[in-house]
């Protein structure tokens, strides 16, 4: 059952992720969350970095879709700027947001990775719906009220993962 919540791969941030390494397993499209993945949740708009990142991945055909359990005035405002399709009040594990954003963007679930900072919601939707899951590293220390529960249940899990060697990665 814990495997559900254990991530095919971790890194310490979205900029580690690289076009290139993706297109080497032939992934064509990215399922991204928004808040404490890309930015910090109380920061509006994406960073100058996210922006080439974003850029970077748009110039080697990778195509990126916003996935979020936040409302609609909050992904919208970050993604429309960018021109990057979204999905708000996702219901993350659920499904339904992850296999939508899949036909939107055309692609196989072997072509698309799910990435994001949250086990519970990200990694277990994506596991559960047969993704290839990257955990990153929350980009802020500070969450809102539901993520701060959740984060405690993380720990627990991740602790548990760290011990049977099935993670390595500093808090």
């Amino acid at each position: 059952m814990l495997k559900q919540f254990l991530p095919d791969q971790h890194v310490k941030s979205i900029f580690e992720i690289s076009p290139k390494e993706l297109k080497e397993r032939n992934i064509k499209g990215i399922i991204t969350d928004l808040d404490n993945t890309l930015v910090e949740w109380d920061r509006p708009n994406a960073t100058p970095k996210l922006i080439e990142w974003f850029a970077e991945m748009k110039q080697n055909q990778i195509l990126v879709t916003v996935v979020s359990n936040n409302k609609e005035a909050r992904v919208k405002s970050f993604s429309e700027p960018l021109d990057i399709p979204f999905i708000y009040q996702a219901r993350k594990p659920m499904g339904q947001a992850f296999r939508r954003a899949l036909k939107e963007m055309g692609l196989k679930k072997t072509e698309t990775v799910v990435i994001g900072d949250q086990l519970l919601t990200d990694v277990l939707g994506g596991n559960r719906n047969g993704f290839h899951t990257i955990l990153v590293v929350p980009v802020a220390q500070t969450d809102g009220f539901v993520t701060r529960f959740n984060r405690r249940v993380e720990r627990r899990i991740l602790n548990w993962f760290r011990k049977k060697g099935m993670l390595q990665w500093e808090d």
